[in-house]
């Protein structure tokens, strides 16, 4: 086992429990390799999933790519921090681009998707886009994540309605 090795399993094994073992480990793993992938890609999910620090996540998932494109395991995080950051654009055009690399996670990007789509109050769309996830889904465990995802769009979609419709009267 490399030493980058060694200090990259220890930052996951601490995340998200103890972030200042994460941080610690993960400055010794980029210390030997300053363009690593994982580790990079843990630098920027602490910064997005405990910091809310979406700017320098975004430079962190950038760093990750520029040094493996195909590292098929950042594009759902670097998705849900551009959503997160309003970045809705850009969140598509990388949704685009994911989806055509080979051995990406297509359910985890789709629903990247849907998530996007929610964000943006398209409850009906967004709808479309979980029926699709449901059919490159690959496991039946994700299958209450995604009932729930699709009761909470509709819950949204019939208050929209609702609200449209007591402006109208």
């Amino acid at each position: 086992m490399k030493t980058i090795d060694k200090y990259l399993s220890q930052a996951l094994d601490s995340y998200p429990f103890s972030l200042e073992s994460t941080i610690e480990s993960l400055d010794y793993a980029l210390s030997y390799d300053d363009k690593n992938a994982t580790a990079l890609l843990l630098y920027a999910r602490v910064h997005s999933e405990q910091l809310m620090q979406y700017e320098e996540a975004k430079h962190y998932y950038e760093r990750a790519l520029a040094a493996d494109i195909l590292a098929v395991e950042v594009y759902p995080y670097y998705i849900r921090t551009l959503v997160l950051n309003q970045d809705y654009e850009e969140a598509e055009k990388l949704i685009a681009f994911a989806l055509t690399i080979k051995g990406i996670p297509k359910a985890e990007i789709l629903y990247g998707r849907v998530f996007l789509l929610e964000h943006l109050q398209r409850y009906k769309k967004a709808l479309k886009a979980l029926a699709e996830v449901r059919l490159v889904a690959m496991n039946s465990w994700s299958d209450a994540f995604y009932d729930a995802a699709e009761k909470r769009l509709k819950t949204k979609q019939k208050f929209i309605s609702g609200k449209r419709k007591r402006k109208a009267d």
